[in-house]
């Protein structure tokens, strides 16, 4: 499925290009407008970069958490500052602490700046007042027709996008 996504400026605008794109043939149920009045971010699908950081940092204290827990029970034991059990239990939860520390620091950054695409951008557009029009086809021919359609309608951005398969 090939996705071609416009960013118009005004309400005006976004309706004339939507009744264009109407007239030349193309399918209402795939053509998305959003927007104030219109369908949002959220019921649209755009990801939410707040909740890829969420699954990005769960992903990563999978991992870290454990680890740190092992490699502070390993410092506790190595380092043979006091050979109770307690204190390598201590040793061995505040590595934990750090896994955890580390997979919300870095995981949430990383989730936050790259886990949502350009779907933040787009975020971004609508809280400010723009208009998205997305056209969804399979056909390529038809997607570079809506593109000429389109950019009778000078939009501020107008890109394309393949679904992977």
């Amino acid at each position: 499925m090939g996705y071609l996504i416009a960013v118009l400026p005004d309400r005006l605008a976004a309706e004339a290009a939507y009744s264009a794109l109407e007239q030349a043939g193309f399918p209402l149920e795939r053509l998305h407008l959003l927007g104030r009045g219109y369908k949002t971010a959220d019921e649209f699908g755009l990801i939410d970069p707040a909740q890829a950081a969420r699954r990005q940092m769960q992903r990563l204290a999978i991992w870290l958490v454990p680890f740190g827990f092992l490699a502070g029970v390993g410092f506790s034991l190595l380092s043979g500052l006091d050979t109770s059990l307690g204190n390598h239990l201590i040793g061995g939860l505040l590595g934990a602490l750090g896994g955890a520390m580390g997979s919300f620091f870095v995981g949430g950054r990383v989730g936050l700046t790259s886990g949502s695409g350009d779907a933040l951008a787009y975020r971004n557009r609508l809280n400010a007042g723009k208009y998205v029009l997305i056209v969804e086809e399979e056909n390529e021919t038809r997607l570079r027709e809506a593109t000429r359609i389109l950019r009778q309608f000078e939009p501020e951005n107008l890109q394309g996008y393949r679904e992977r398969p």
